[in-house]
């Protein structure tokens, strides 16, 4: 049984880790359960059997009683008290998971849960104040747990379907140019509506399609940005499958740290993201584009107009840096 109930880019950084259990146990039944938000990154995953979702406000511990006498090994892929809960609940012979050095009641909390436990290095503080501190990406964290569980396959792609149904349902929106998620970190913290707005037009000198894509998190937003007629094509409303098809047909997608950073790797896609200034050392390390042709940047500490007129050239020369290099 393995778990993993926070976010959907951590779980889409988990597939590789997914991929492994089913190749070092290749005979065993593969449980995940997830939440209500992060499920649909495994609903097609060719190497789960099983997908439960934890109903919202159900106890974890109480939900992972289920497995008690019917799962070997129990693996917690987030470092979560919900998630450690749940695999400590199942009794299985091998419950894994793992924490932070510095969270010192988690890591308490994880002795009574686990039998098997990682501490990772990982820790926003210590990494801007040394820069040099390296921290392992979330894949390489993920995938030290199915080692520390006794795995002996270790597999390394991001497994994200698309199918054929997907690619039909945005065939009208445009191909081979420039794709970008619109977030909420474009809209403060350094970054503006404005000057994505300003930004977005920028994009289109490069004479490639720029396509906008939002969530109901940046509706309002996306209207503004359709307003300014500035871009090819936004569109909303898809679903998990149809936003990964989006990507899947652009040559490039541009993108504030979410979700988005991480289907685009599993589109093979050559990735802009853009980190937040606070704990950018860790965040770029640790979340940083998988395995694809990609350009990490930092947000300005303010939004004066000097400061954004940066950030947009710095994000235009990365662009123009990534079409160069592929």
């Amino acid at each position: 049984m393995l778990t993993r109930l926070d976010r959907i880019g951590d779980l889409i950084l988990s597939t590789p880790a997914i991929g492994s259990v089913r190749r070092s146990w290749p005979e065993a039944h593969v449980t995940i359960v997830c939440s209500g938000h992060n499920a649909v990154v495994v609903e097609r995953n060719p190497d789960v059997d099983r997908v439960l979702v934890a109903p919202h406000g159900t106890s974890a511990a109480r939900f992972g009683e289920q497995f008690r006498g019917a799962c070997d090994l129990a693996i917690a892929f987030a470092p979560r008290g919900a998630d450690m809960a749940l695999v400590g609940a199942t009794r299985a012979p091998v419950r894994v998971g793992y924490t932070y050095a510095r969270r010192y009641f988690a890591r308490f909390a994880a002795r009574l849960h686990l039998n098997r436990i990682l501490v990772s290095r990982a820790d926003p503080e210590l990494c801007e104040r040394d820069a040099s501190r390296a921290v392992l990406h979330e894949v390489d964290e993920v995938l030290a747990l199915v080692t520390l569980a006794g795995g002996n396959d270790s597999f390394r792609d991001l497994v994200v379907p698309v199918a054929d149904l997907d690619r039909r349902a945005v065939d009208r929106v445009p191909a081979n140019g420039i794709a970008l998620h619109l977030g909420p970190r474009w809209l403060h913290g350094g970054s503006t509506l404005e000057s994505t707005i300003e930004l977005l037009a920028q994009l289109k000198r490069f004479g490639l399609p720029v396509v906008v894509t939002h969530g109901l998190d940046a509706l309002d937003e996306a209207r503004r940005v359709r307003d300014a007629g500035v871009v090819d094509a936004v569109v909303g409303g898809l679903s998990f499958g149809e936003w990964a098809a989006v990507f899947e047909k652009n040559r490039i997608v541009v993108t504030v740290d979410t979700g988005a950073t991480h289907v685009a790797s599993a589109m093979r896609r050559p990735t802009v993201v853009v980190f937040e200034d606070r704990y950018f050392n860790l965040a770029s390390q640790e979340w940083a584009p998988y395995r694809v042709p990609s350009e990490c940047l930092r947000k300005p500490a303010g939004d004066s107009p000097a400061e954004l007129e940066a950030f947009r050239a710095a994000v235009a020369a990365a662009v123009d840096s990534l079409l160069k290099r592929t």
